[in-house]
């Protein structure tokens, strides 16, 4: 079922809507293999094996592609997972935190049956360097299982805002155990698929100015995981509004998917009236609720802005989004006319 794109007015003027376009399908086949990577994140056999031995990589931002890069050399003394044959087939993976399923993540080849695995692999990340500097990166080890079940082998995490970037050197470091807790994370109240951008003034031609003013394309795909409150499931829509504009002219929501916690919105909405400044002082507070016939419940929901705590030079509660969130909307403001794909975790507003 198709959706229509909601086009609303920012500050003032008109509110209309307009039939989507279809124009989104050429990104799906992309969605998709995000989408799959978010169930690594939250899945996995961390089996019975402790952490052990080392790990020899080195870090590098190269300015002229912008792009990140960490050098895997090789691991040594890796915990044996297969203990009858003696063996392991060790990997490497990484992720940039706090989301780890926006940016994806990156593996080296497999190792056979050696726990002093040599890789000598580059590990790439097109990213830019502010946005760089609010991640961790997060690197683990582990044994490729055939079945699919691979063990943990070890990780380690590195604070990249505080990185020596002169030392492009090879190190050892030791691979420490993981928290279930860290990883699962204490309030998962799902994950939402999202992409937007950003259209600057005049920025689609000249004559005439096309578009009058700046418009922020918010396209809301689909949600992982929500939280179900009775046993018929959950009846979930999305409420939308760009704050600190609270009027009726602000707010946009999506159709109800009816008994899935993971329900397909595919719903786009166009915000008009933005100047380039606007999105300093501006956030698109995205929220997930249950639909029921006297009340609606909160699910969870997301924060879209710089999280300065000010908005127009006064102090508001709401602009408070997480350092994910941040790294979001600044990855739109510095692409123009560019889909910008995320997938966000919900949270208490």
């Amino acid at each position: 079922e198709s959706d229509t794109a909601s086009e609303v007015s920012f500050q003032f003027g008109r509110h209309k809507k307009t039939p989507s376009t279809g124009s989104h399908s050429s990104d799906m086949a992309s969605v998709s293999s995000v989408s799959g990577s978010v169930l690594s994140v939250y899945s996995g056999d961390f089996g019975s094996v402790d952490a052990q031995g080392t790990v020899e990589f080195a870090l590098d931002y190269d300015e002229k592609n912008r792009e990140f890069q960490v050098h895997v050399s090789q691991c040594k003394d890796l915990a044996v997972v297969d203990e009858k044959k003696g063996r392991s087939d060790p990997y490497v993976k990484t992720y940039l935190l706090p989301d780890k399923a926006r940016m994806g993540k990156r593996k080296t080849s497999v190792k056979k049956r050696t726990v002093n695995p040599i890789y000598n692999e580059v590990l790439r990340y097109k990213i830019e360097k502010m946005v760089l500097l609010i991640q961790k990166l997060n690197l683990s080890v582990w044994h490729n299982d055939p079945l699919g079940r691979n063990s943990f082998l070890g990780e380690i995490e590195i604070d990249l805002a505080s990185w020596d970037w002169s030392n492009r050197k090879l190190n050892w470091y030791p691979l420490k155990p993981r928290s279930l807790s860290a990883v699962n994370g204490a309030d998962h109240r799902g994950v939402m698929s999202l992409s937007i951008k950003y259209v600057p003034p005049g920025s689609l031609g000249k004559w005439p100015k096309n578009p009058p003013s700046g418009e922020v394309h918010i396209w809301v795909k689909d949600v992982k995981d929500l939280l179900q409150l009775r046993p018929s499931g959950v009846d979930s829509f999305v409420k939308c509004y760009v704050l600190p504009d609270t009027s009726k002219k602000s707010y946009q929501k999506t159709r109800v998917i009816k008994r899935d916690t993971n329900p397909v919105f595919n719903h786009t909405i166009v915000y008009d009236g933005f100047h380039t400044e606007d999105l300093k002082d501006a956030c698109v507070e995205l929220t997930v609720w249950d639909h029921e016939k006297l009340t609606n419940h909160f699910l969870g929901g997301i924060r879209l802005g710089l999280g300065t705590g000010l908005s127009y030079g006064i102090s508001v509660d709401w602009m408070d989004s997480t350092q994910e969130e941040v790294a979001f909307w600044q990855e739109m403001m510095l692409a123009a006319n560019e889909w910008i794909e995320g997938l966000l975790p919900l949270r208490s507003l």
